[in-house]
């Protein structure tokens, strides 16, 4: 009988669909910050659209690339860092945007899409500075083949996408 079960289990495992799971982090650093997008699933996004939306954080977060605007005191404009291949074009990002859209050629598993950029806070806290807690609820989108995935910055400045299957 025990083997009967672990033979089910085993196909029913080896079975299952695979998906491609994206781990965005955001490390904190001065002065610059850095934003990773890391494929953990076991299959390649071709043709993808991720979006980084800063809109709903808990303190306004906004991109501070210039010397002028919206931005406090330190400023530093998108440097691609890793995954420069993935993308069809590199992001256009203007001072205050609080958004932002990778257009992803094919990222394979394991691979990863990294840039830095200044981040500032607009609600009057350590604005120079962003903590977890404050970019809790900016979210991350997810678009492949006219299927979309949303996830939410946690306070631990992780969001996880769970992605549709893949064959």
């Amino acid at each position: 009988m025990t083997q009967k079960l672990f033979l089910a289990a085993t196909v029913l495992i080896l079975s299952s669909p695979a998906f491609a799971d994206v781990v965005v982090s955001f490390d904190e650093g001065a002065p610059k910050d850095q934003f990773t997008f890391h494929n953990t699933g076991a299959c390649t996004l071709t043709a993808a659209t991720l979006e980084l939306d800063l809109s709903g954080s808990a303190s306004g977060l906004i991109f501070d690339v210039t010397s002028t605007g919206a931005g406090v005191e330190v400023f530093q404009p998108l440097e691609l860092v890793a995954g420069k291949a993935a993308l069809t074009m590199l992001p256009t990002v203007k001072d205050g945007d609080n958004k932002l859209v990778l257009n992803i050629g094919a990222l394979g598993p394991d691979e990863r899409i990294a840039f830095t950029i200044d981040v500032d806070d607009t609600a009057g806290g350590r604005e120079i500075t962003v903590s977890g807690s404050e970019i809790e609820g900016a979210a991350v989108a997810l678009t492949v083949e006219n299927t979309s995935t949303r996830a939410s910055f946690s306070s631990n400045a992780e969001a996880s996408l769970i992605t549709p299957v893949c064959s």
